[in-house]
């Protein structure tokens, strides 16, 4: 059974910093993208960030641009998301998803498996 379990949300303050963590089992992942998506109460869950099978290409959404970090560690099978400068509209419940495919997507549809989220809430 494969299984995405996120780790490291939090309720912090506006300018804090979160390292969140997605641990895969069931599977390995090294030959796939991943990504993080959010979703605020109210609103559609929005992609955040994705990163290739190697590592080496990355993607994100324009209002965490220099602000967030996806990286992986293949040898543990995760996938991490360091979160700085976090602003009160950071806060929703962040996914980890991973997809059949070398390449990452800014859809949520060509995700294959999906974490149960972690809730993220930065008060201003």
């Amino acid at each position: 059974q494969v299984q995405l379990v996120e780790s490291g949300g939090g309720l912090v303050q506006t300018g804090d910093s979160l390292r969140l963590s997605c641990a895969a089992s069931g599977r390995t992942f090294s030959n796939n993208a991943m990504g993080w998506f959010r979703q605020a109460p109210g609103k559609e869950r929005e992609f955040v960030a994705s990163i290739n099978w190697s590592g080496i290409s990355t993607d994100y959404r324009e209002s965490v641009k220099g602000r967030f970090t996806i990286f992986r560690d293949k040898a543990k099978n995760t996938v991490y998301l360091q979160m700085n400068s976090l602003k009160p509209e950071d806060t929703a419940v962040y996914y980890c998803t991973a997809r059949l495919s070398v390449c990452g997507s800014r859809l949520s549809q060509d995700y294959n498996y999906w974490g149960q989220g972690t809730q993220v809430t930065v008060s201003s």
